[in-house]
């Protein structure tokens, strides 16, 4: 019974946190929801640009005027609110961290949202100018350019998804040379390796063109060299080590002496 009622008070805690979570998307997407065409329109703005003259978007479906601003107007709204959301998967995990382990996972938060929004900003001022002007060039002669805005939307957020989780890169190097799982010695051995491997990765993330999944490699590159840089100075030390083991101790005791109560 005393080691069910803590995991109750967890679930609770946890399902404390998810709403928490859940309620700042939902008030960020209302606060959004009445300029949800303007948003649309400005997201849109890459492709409108590189068309041809007299061109316009098209909606092949009855609903897509409504629910295409709609939806991309709820990404962002999730997208507003990451920092709140990762804040609450913080508090949630953070009792339980080492005190060495709350020290790394705060900037890493910090650094890994940045990262993100930065990786969707560099997608939308830089990738799509390029690659909606090569698309509206690349037409066939007498081919009408017209997209389609529920079209265009997946599109764009498979873009958008795919350049922010690209720009984590470097956090993913830091933990995983922090963990012990490799060294950034053996990953720079692995270079050549990794260089396939960032070609490949776009080619799975981004569309079907040359184009983009080389726009994408080229940055998951250089942000693994920085990934590199930064991992030698996160390494953990024997005085965290022995830290860990302290704690570690001292949770059993406590442990046993609930349990003894």
């Amino acid at each position: 019974m005393s080691q069910q009622q803590p995991l109750i008070g967890h679930l609770l805690e946890l399902r404390t946190k998810l709403l928490k979570a859940i309620a700042s998307v939902l008030i960020v997407f209302i606060s959004l929801v009445y300029w949800a065409k303007d948003i649309y329109h400005y997201v849109a703005t890459p492709l409108m640009q590189a068309m041809p003259a007299h061109s316009s978007m098209i909606a092949t479906d009855v609903a897509a005027p409504f629910f295409a601003p709609f939806k991309l107007t709820l990404v962002l709204a999730f997208f507003i609110a990451i920092p709140y959301v990762l804040y609450q998967i913080w508090s949630f995990i953070a009792p339980g961290l080492y005190k060495h382990e709350k020290r790394l996972v705060m900037p890493l938060l910090v650094s890994s949202t940045l990262l993100f929004y930065l990786g969707i900003a560099f997608a939308y001022y830089v990738v799509f100018p390029i690659v909606f002007g090569f698309f509206a060039n690349a037409a066939p002669e007498g081919v009408e350019v017209a997209t389609d805005i529920s079209s265009y939307l997946s599109f764009i957020l498979k873009l958008f998804f795919a350049f922010g989780l690209a720009f984590e890169i470097p956090i993913a190097v830091i933990l995983l040379c922090w963990a012990g799982v490799t060294t950034p010695d053996d990953l720079k051995a692995k270079r050549p390796y990794i260089v396939v491997g960032a070609f490949v990765v776009g080619m799975l993330l981004t569309p079907p063109d040359v184009l983009s999944q080389t726009m994408l490699a080229i940055p998951m590159l250089i942000l693994f060299e920085g990934g590199l840089l930064a991992a030698r100075f996160y390494s953990k030390s024997a005085d965290d080590e022995e830290e860990d083991d302290e704690q570690q101790d001292n949770e059993q005791q406590k442990d046993e002496h609930q349990a003894n109560q």
